[in-house]
């Protein structure tokens, strides 16, 4: 069978929100205006970036940044190419560190925000943080959510979702070893696809200084990251014959200028292959589905 490599784009509009619920800025004027960067400047440049290369993406909006940037996320939602939007939290809280109660509210209310931008509920989430409690995960499959774009098992491989694994901490002043030495327990598997998700494929983590970060970086040489992508894509498109490439981009980083440069260099690069298609994850997840019929719970061991 001839070569196919769908490349897909996630877009976490985190803006406002990340420094509400993940980045450490919420007290801090100078931190919320770079959020406000990312929508009313960011975005812009990113639609402009799709536009020129006719690329559909996934855009995935914190209920915050729809309710702060309507203009811009209206933008989003009526670019001609008809890029995917999904969930995203509300402020970028950390789902693990709240209540189900919580977490359902936060489900509800953003489900509704998007169904009502969109004219339609959305079909995909990415967890801030990357993160996703058990509880969560049944909540998404009870909105009848189809993938999540969260876990990191595999990097360029959608999969079925497992509900939790479970794992024994080492307690190193416990009264013997063999109270933690124990393996990991895998959780139940669930309808509910993973698109991978990477740190390795991520804009944000070499290209955002964050002040409160031991390890901010926010100068790394986009040559280094543009040379990370490209061995990743080579290795996959050597070795696999159907494969994802899952991209994801943060417009408080991708809407900077030697980012957008880095950018156009890269998807034209990829072009240069055969069997390459710029997709939606929703798309990938589809033909996932069509390849690999969903196993039922005993596939999960």
């Amino acid at each position: 069978m001839p070569k196919r490599a769908l490349v897909t784009i996630g877009v976490d509009v985190d803006a406002v929100a990340g420094w509400l619920g993940s980045y450490g800025g919420e007290d801090s004027p100078n931190d919320i205006s770079r959020g406000c960067f990312a929508a009313e400047v960011g975005v812009p440049r990113l639609l402009k970036l799709f536009d020129k290369y006719n690329l559909r993406t996934s855009w995935f909006i914190p209920g915050h940044s729809i309710d702060s940037f309507p203009k811009e996320m209206q933008a989003v939602r009526d670019a001609k190419q008809g890029h995917e939007i999904g969930l995203h939290g509300y402020s970028h809280e950390n789902p693990i560190a709240m209540s189900l109660k919580h977490q359902k509210e936060v489900l509800d209310h953003t489900y509704d925000q998007l169904t009502e931008l969109c004219g339609k509920p959305p079909v995909g989430c990415t967890a801030p943080w990357w993160e996703n409690s058990r509880e969560g995960i049944q909540l998404l499959l009870d909105k009848g959510i189809e993938y999540d774009h969260s876990s990191q098992a595999h990097d360029c491989q959608p999969f079925y979702t497992r509900d939790e694994d479970t794992w024994t901490k080492i307690t190193y002043h416990s009264e013997s070893a063999k109270e933690w030495m124990k393996p990991l327990v895998k959780g139940q598997l669930t309808p509910l696809v993973t698109v991978p998700a990477n740190w390795y494929l991520d804009d944000l983590p070499p290209h955002m200084f964050i002040k409160g970060s031991a390890n901010s970086h926010g100068y790394v040489d986009v040559r280094t990251t543009l040379d990370l992508w490209k061995k990743h894509f080579t290795y996959f498109y050597r070795e696999e014959e159907w494969f994802v490439f899952p991209l994801t981009l943060h417009p408080d980083t991708s809407g900077r200028p030697h980012l957008i440069l880095a950018l156009e260099e890269f998807i034209e690069w990829v072009n240069t292959h055969e069997g390459v298609e710029w997709v939606t994850m929703a798309e990938v997840v589809r033909e996932f589905k069509e390849r690999n019929p969903f196993p039922g719970p005993e596939g999960s061991q």
